[in-house]
Parts: C-alpha cells; sequence; structure tokens
C-alpha cells in the first residue's frame, strides 16, 4: 500500500465528489488534513451512480486486499423474512449512513485517508467500501438489540430494521422501545427512509406482508433491462442476483 493520487475526474464529477465530500466533512465523518507530504498512504475516491443517485467511497480494494475476512453472519433474507407470517402491523427503520455510526480505532485512521481533487481527508468513523464494514455494522446491531430480536418481534439486516407484529398495541411498545434504546447511544435514524405502520412494504428487495412474500417488481424489471452476460464477472453478478431470489425460481438447483 502507497500513497495514490487522485483517479481523474469531469466537471460533474467533481462537483458530486465536492458534494459528499461536503457532507460528511459536516457529519464529521471525516476530517480534512491537507496536501501533508508525510501521509504515506492515500486511497483515490470513486464517485459511482445508482438509479440516478450517486454517492461516494474510497477505492480500498489494495487495503481489502490485505483484510482478514470477518466471518459474522449476515442474515439470509427470504429465510428472515419468513418470520413475518401473521404480521398485521410492519414498520421498517433505516438506521442513517449505517457504518459511518461506527467510530474508527485510533491506530487505525493512517490507512483510511482518501484523497482528490480538492484534499486529502481522514476518516474517523466507518467508510463505505471497506471489506469488513457489514460484518462489522451487522455484528454491532445485534448486539444493541439482541433481546428485542430473541423476542421474535425483530428483524435485522445491517443498517435495516424491520419490526412487526399482530396488534397495534403491540407496535406501538416495541417502536417506543426502539427509539428509547437509540437515544442514549446516539443512533440515528433517516426518517425519510423509514416506513411506518404498513400492512405492506416494499423493502430488501421484496415485497411483503403477513400473507405474502414476493420480488420486488422494480428488481425483476432492472434485470430484465439487462444484456446476456460476456464475461466472468457479469456472470457471477448474474448468478448473485439469481441466488437472492432461489425460493421464488422453481427450477433453481438447491
Amino acid at each position: 500500500m502507497l500513497r495514490r493520487p487522485p483517479y481523474p475526474a469531469s466537471l460533474e464529477t467533481r462537483k458530486e465528489i465536492e458534494k459528499h465530500i461536503n457532507e460528511i466533512l459536516d457529519m464529521d465523518v471525516i476530517r480534512n488534513i491537507g496536501h501533508n507530504e508525510k501521509v504515506k498512504i492515500t486511497t483515490p475516491v470513486l464517485s459511482t451512480w445508482h438509479d440516478g443517485k450517486s454517492s461516494l467511497c474510497g477505492d480500498f480494494r489494495a487495503l481489502n486486499s490485505y483484510t482478514k475476512a470477518d466471518r459474522y453472519p449476515i442474515p439470509r433474507i427470504p429465510h428472515a423474512l419468513d418470520k413475518l407470517a401473521k404480521a398485521k402491523y410492519i414498520t421498517k427503520m433505516d438506521f442513517m449512513e449505517g457504518v459511518h455510526q461506527n467510530r474508527v480505532k485510533p491506530n487505525s485512521i493512517k490507512l483510511l485517508r482518501i484523497i482528490c481533487h480538492m484534499s486529502i481527508y481522514e476518516y474517523t468513523r466507518m467508510p463505505f467500501g471497506i471489506k469488513n464494514a457489514p460484518a462489522h455494522f451487522q455484528r454491532t446491531m445485534d448486539t444493541i438489540f439482541q433481546e428485542e430480536i430473541l423476542e421474535g418481534w425483530m428483524i435485522v439486516y445491517i443498517n435495516d430494521i424491520i419490526i412487526y407484529s399482530e396488534t397495534w398495541e403491540d407496535h406501538l411498545q416495541y417502536i417506543d422501545r426502539v427509539l428509547r434504546k437509540c437515544t442514549p447511544i446516539n443512533m440515528k435514524i433517516s426518517l425519510k427512509k423509514c416506513n411506518f405502520d404498513q400492512q405492506e412494504l416494499l423493502a430488501l428487495g421484496h415485497k411483503f406482508s403477513g400473507l405474502s412474500l414476493a420480488i420486488d417488481q422494480n428488481e425483476v424489471a432492472a434485470v430484465l433491462q439487462k444484456t446476456v452476460p460476456k464475461n466472468i464477472k457479469e456472470m457471477q453478478s448474474f448468478l448473485g442476483f439469481a441466488s437472492y431470489y432461489r425460493n421464488h425460481i422453481k427450477t433453481f438447483p438447491t
């Protein structure tokens, strides 16, 4: 690993990078250390697009290649959603910026320095693009909400939680418990990404209720628009998509 220069970027991409950098600066996710010549490791940033929206992450492939995998299990979505049978009230909460809510240990910050046309910055909170970030955040969430999960009315999938119940009274109580638990530890929830008191919900690539579970048709439409895989990477992507929805594909091999 070494100090790398920023990637070339168009004017439009630079504007998007500036927007995202300023946002996470304001959130105290990163801090500006300037073009310090003593900095030995820098990672170029990438601006990616999905559904018409841009996002920012460091190109941490070099760091990830040296990182030992965290094998903490991420829940299998179809299996988790089976728990919603008989649920009459469903709420989804999204934890704002997910992994950014985890602080980075001081001795690791030097490995998480990013560079762009603006300056050099270092992450003080977990960045996107790190190999073990999802597993680490899943462990954090499972630890925080261990009691609620064991009681059987909550599903946790990385930065999303789903609360479900058969009665309205229980549902209000469950939501209150979650909010009261989040407040003292400063866990932030994105209200614009939350859905409260739903009988049917689109989330985690599925459309579900207490009576049914189906594939989100937006996901189906997206894959139908793709061309036939032309290389190994594209084939792996398609097989990953198909495997994710294997329970809905009658002839999918087990």
